[in-house]
């Protein structure tokens, strides 16, 4: 079946294409919780044409989205936080980081931020900030013990 998405899913399509995926995904799935809808034969023209659209649309903001992540790319940040014995006092969240970024002039949310493991001990870390689903470049952050 034929449905244009209306909403970015992982590993299944972006937002303004027109893919092809089991009928019953499509309707027990993804045109109930509003993530697409079905593609008929008069409406395939209509929703070639928005998806035209929103290529372009895309494509505008790719640019200044991978400006953004060559920035992004090139920073190492540095954390000082309380320890004891090289451990962190619980461990180190996306707000603490988001917060971080801000301060060099990236502003990004929450929920665009991925660690690989928790950050529980001071040490060099890979930090990703996923902008979409095929950009996701990272960063090094530094956690420091805190002079006390």
């Amino acid at each position: 079946m034929k449905v244009y998405m209306l909403k970015d899913i992982e590993k299944v399509g972006l937002a303004g294409e027109i893919i092809k995926v089991p009928e019953g995904y499509a309707r027990n799935f993804l045109i109930p919780k509003k993530f697409a809808e079905a593609v008929t034969a008069d409406r395939e023209a209509m929703y070639s044409k928005k998806a035209i659209t929103i290529k372009n649309r895309k494509e505008a903001v790719s640019s200044k989205t991978s400006m953004l992540a060559e920035k992004i790319s090139q920073l190492n940040l540095m954390l000082k936080k309380k320890m004891h014995e090289d451990k962190l006092y619980g461990s180190i969240g996306t707000t603490e980081v988001v917060e971080l970024l801000k301060q060099e002039g990236v502003a990004v949310a929450k929920n665009q931020i991925v660690f690989d493991k928790r950050i529980t001990q001071k040490g060099k870390y890979d930090v990703k900030v996923k902008l979409s689903a095929t950009l996701q470049p990272s960063f090094t952050l530094k956690v420091v013990s805190e002079a006390v």
